[in-house]
């Protein structure tokens, strides 16, 4: 039995639009990962930086959401994403392993959710999590936050703008049936960029056991 898929999602969220979007993209996310046998991609970073503000916010956020906000500078470094469900329930997991020069692995996994209002929202750990508003150009799909909560016991609490590291920005650009690009920025309304990831991903078989655990 196939699991819940992003595209449905993002189908419901969208209407219409959802057929603005290149069908290599739809199709890529239309593809249900069924419990126990999740999609896998392989890709490389170009570009991993974040500003000093950055860094220090990496840093305090480690203990709780590590691999969310990376405090470090590299760049041409390999990536594998997993992208998963699991059994009863709704959410679509996504697990990134940065495999950074000179570092540990860092692991991060976080999960797409339907808010009762119908609204995306990404989960990345310890209750936070973000809204996330979809748009289409030029067939291309692009989210951008609308707001920062913290989940206690169901009630979602807004955090103000300026609290956080700032507006998120990710692009998913096509390239061709088996691979596309990502940009993600996050932008603080105060002192600009604050992160800054970009890199070319492929679709994968399922990788060799992992030796290097985070």
């Amino acid at each position: 039995m196939s699991g819940p898929s992003e595209g449905e999602l993002f189908k419901k969220v969208m209407g219409d639009a959802w057929q603005n979007l290149h069908p290599d993209i739809r199709r890529r996310f239309e593809k249900n990962p069924a419990p126990g046998q999740p999609l896998y991609y392989r890709g490389e970073l170009s570009e991993l930086s974040s500003s000093r503000l950055g860094k220090v916010l990496g840093w305090i956020t480690r203990p709780f959401i590590n691999g969310a906000l990376i405090p470090h500078d590299d760049h041409d470094f390999p990536v594998d994403i997993e992208v998963y469900s699991r059994p009863n329930c709704p959410h679509i997991f996504k697990q990134r392993t940065y495999r950074l020069h000179d570092r540990k692995p860092i692991r991060f996994t976080s999960y797409m959710a339907e808010s009762e209002k119908g609204e995306v929202l990404e989960y990345v750990g310890m209750g936070l999590g973000m809204k996330l508003l979809l748009d289409i150009r030029e067939g291309n799909l692009y989210f951008t936050s609308d707001g920062y909560f913290l989940d206690l016991f169901g009630w979602r609490m807004p955090l103000p703008g300026l609290l956080t590291p700032g507006k998120t920005y990710l692009c998913h650009r096509n390239d061709n049936p088996q691979q596309f690009n990502i940009r993600i920025e996050i932008r603080h309304a105060l002192f600009g960029t604050t992160f800054t990831q970009v890199g070319v991903f492929r679709e994968a078989a399922a990788p060799d056991t992992d030796k290097d655990t985070p």
